[in-house]
Formats: C-alpha cells, structure tokens, sequence
C-alpha cells in the first residue's frame, strides 16, 4: 500500500492511511489487489471516515476481479472505473531490429509479450483509491513522476494533478499511450508474417503462429472497444454533475472534458490501428492462397505443354518402331535423318505455337 497527499505543488508520501483527510488538497490511495483484499476492511473503514461513504460490495468484488473487461459505474459518492492497460511485455521492445527485420522465433515472442491487466479506479471528491496488479509501472510511474516535481515552482504546479479524477484521465491516458509500442511491435510482426507467406523461397508452415497473431489482434480489438465504452459512459456521466459553483471549477471541469476526448481519441485511433491490422492479416492470407494457386496453375500449364509438344514425336517414334518390313524410309540410309528433321520442325513448331498463345510465359 502507498498513500500520498498531493496539494498544490506538494507530493508527499505517507507510511499509513491517515485518521482523518488533511484540510487541503486530496489524497492518493494505491493498493497492490491482492494487499487490497488482504486489508479491505481497513480500507473500508478510511473510506467511512473520510468520505462517509465506503465502497458497494459490489463495486469491491469489480476492483478484485483480474478478469472484468473495462467498464464505468457510478453512485452519488463515488465513481468507479476499470480499465486495462496495454502494454508490451518486459523485454519484447527489441525483438525486431531498427528496419522492420525478425525471424521465427522472435515474432512467437511477440505474440507472448502482450498482456492486459485491469486496473481499478474509485474516484471520491477528495480521495482517488486505486487497485493495481502486483508491481504495476503504472502506480510506479506517476509516484516517481510526481515526487520529481520541485516544489514552488510554478510550472511544476500546473503539471500536478488539479484532483483525483484529473490524475485518474492522466493515469488512463499513460495506459493508452503505452500501446504505440505495442502498436509498432505488432506491425513488424505481421509485416515479417506477410514477408514469410510471399517469399518463393520459403515454405511457410506455421499457421498456427499466424492464427495466435489474428487472436491477438481480435483480444486487442475487445479490449479497445470495452475501453471506449468505459471512457464514453465515463464523459456522459460528467455531463451530469451538479452545475458548477465557482469559475475555478468550471475551467477544472472543462480541463477534466478535454483530457478525456484526448483519451478517447487516442483509444479510437488504437483501435482503427488494430482493425486495420487485422484486415491487412486477412489479406495477406488470402493473396498467398491466391499466389498458390496462380503457380500451380502455371505448373500445370507447362505440364500441358509439355505434354502437347512431344505427343506427336511420341506418335512417329511409335510409328516407326512397328516391326514391318515395308515401312517407308526404313531400309534408306537417309531415312533416320528425315524423320529426324520432321520431328525437329513438328516439335519447334508447336512451341513456337504455344509460344505465341502466351502457354511458356509466366505471365
């Protein structure tokens, strides 16, 4: 557990919950979910004391839940966000090289290197409770973000979080950001997949790492649109908060919109990124099938040719090698030339033939 009070520019960390919530600014609460569970009922009992409002059971078995897609839900005391984050696994960001190259084995890893996890929000008016996976780099993050921010200076003043649901967006927006490099490592692996399906010299047999790559894709695209629909439902909800009662709060309020249509989006570029993507893997398939067939068809053909042209050389040599007495040209010392000669021109002339018909061309 990590508690922090953040007013103004001050950032500090506290080693307990506090009694009581201090007279300015908010505080940050970040729980590991299994520690959050471990000491739920202290949690409960902070909450009751600061807000006088502790967490629905319900909202609590959302927060434990390492498989709840993102979602949003609210009460007249909190609000509750679940989102997953995207990022690359540790150490997957150099398993392609600066020009887009790999092998085998490096876009397998690719494919291993994703991982989604849910992290949970419960946004009070002077209290942000936040539910991690075990040793997130979320909460890592923005702790060691903010505490390098030096105190009295006044741009560092306003890069702090204006209020738990304003350091929420920029918690979300990290994770959104977080997939460029995903982003970019699934590119290069579906672009080295594609390379492999269309090289001639390459027998590509390893569908089966293609079909993880389109089930990653289509897991991305899930968790995409589950996130959308969180952040959408999130941007409703704000619409719907009391009117505001001063200036200070309203430009507070606007902030809070205009970060999260960032959010959203960024989320929607992700997800056109994924779709396109995934209609670029459908191709690529499609076209090598299509390669296949092309070059079988042309094997063929030049089988046919081949057949057609020596055919009627077959024909004479079979007429010729009968065991009769009177065939023409049998007993002349010139016979073996002359048919020679016919079988030359007959079979020139037939692949000149099929030459001009476009037969012996590969395209």
């Amino acid at each position: 557990m990590r508690a922090f009070h953040i007013v103004g520019d001050q950032f500090d960390e506290a080693d307990a919950l506090p009694e009581s919530l201090p007279a300015a600014g908010y505080l940050w609460v970040a729980y590991a979910r299994r520690e959050f569970e471990a000491s739920l009922d202290d949690v409960q009992a902070a909450l009751q004391r600061w807000t006088g409002a502790p967490l629905l059971e319900l909202h609590v078995v959302d927060l434990l839940n390492k498989e709840l897609p993102s979602n949003f839900d609210y009460t007249s005391n909190y609000d509750v966000l679940v989102f997953h984050r995207l990022a690359a696994g540790a150490g997957s960001a150099g398993l392609f090289t600066a020009d887009g190259g790999g092998t085998m084995k490096s876009a397998e890893a690719a494919i291993d290197a994703i991982d989604t996890s849910p992290v949970g929000f419960a946004v009070f008016d002077r209290v942000l409770l936040t539910v991690h996976p075990t040793d997130c780099v979320v909460r890592e993050f923005f702790a060691n973000r903010l505490r390098s921010q030096q105190p009295g200076d006044a741009r560092a003043a306003a890069r702090m979080p204006i209020g738990p649901a304003d350091l929420m967006l920029r918690m979300v927006n990290h994770m959104v950001d977080t997939y460029l490099e995903l982003r970019r490592l699934m590119s290069r692996q579906l672009d080295f997949l594609q390379a492999e399906l269309f090289n001639p010299r390459s027998t590509f047999s390893n569908w089966q790492l293609l079909l993880r790559s389109r089930n990653a894709l289509h897991l991305l695209e899930d968790t995409c649109e589950d996130q959308r629909a969180a952040v959408v439902e999130w941007i409703d909800a704000m619409e719907e908060w009391a009117p505001a009662a001063d200036q200070k709060e309203s430009r507070e309020r606007e902030q809070l919109r205009v970060r999260s249509r960032d959010i959203l989006e960024h989320i929607e570029r992700v997800l056109t990124h994924v779709r396109r993507l995934e209609s670029s893997a459908e191709t690529a398939v499609q076209m090598h099938f299509s390669e296949q067939s092309n070059r079988t068809n042309n094997i063929m053909r030049a089988l046919t040719v081949l057949t057609a042209v020596f055919l009627p050389l077959n024909l004479v040599t079979g007429f010729f090698g009968m065991n009769f007495e009177g065939l023409p040209l049998i007993h002349s010392p010139t016979g073996f030339w002359i048919v020679f000669l016919v079988m030359l021109g007959v079979g020139s002339g037939m692949s000149y033939f099929f030459w001009r018909k476009r037969y012996l061309r590969s395209s």
